[in-house]
């Protein structure tokens, strides 16, 4: 039984964040650099047993897609040829980069760390993926 990741994908970073094995809570791993993402997940892949990747689906506020889209939909791409027995999921991430510095403002995080974009996009990807987990449990009930 393996466990999720969630994934923030950036034309710069991209954050990654996983759950526990029993798929309950997601919790931030890491930011890596774009261009070096599909080396960090082969590796990591080898270590840990992964069911599936949940990437998140960047929309306009109206709902329309975001101009990223193109850029990700060419990464899911490579994640297809790559990891072709690893289901992937999308997942509405409107408002999770917000979200994710409201919620480093609230904690009480230093101005200096609130700065660290790669801090913000790890816990957008957790906030996609424990969103895709509530929204799985509920579907359950």
């Amino acid at each position: 039984m393996g466990i999720l990741i969630g994934i923030d994908f950036g034309q710069k970073r991209t954050g990654i964040a996983i759950t526990d094995p029993g798929k309950i809570i997601a919790s931030g791993l890491t930011t890596v650099p774009t261009k070096d993402v599909m080396t960090f997940l082969e590796e990591y892949v080898l270590k840990q047993p992964v069911d599936k990747f949940v990437v998140g689906e960047p929309k306009q506020k109206d709902g329309s897609v975001s101009e990223v889209e193109q850029s990700v939909l060419k990464f899911i791409k490579k994640l297809k040829n790559k990891f072709a027995d690893i289901s992937i999921e999308r997942y509405d991430e409107r408002y999770t980069s917000k979200i994710a510095i409201n919620t480093l403002l609230e904690s009480g995080v230093g101005k200096k760390k609130r700065q660290n974009k790669s801090l913000v996009d790890q816990i957008s990807a957790t906030l996609i993926l424990q969103s895709y987990l509530e929204s799985q449990s509920n579907k359950l009930i």
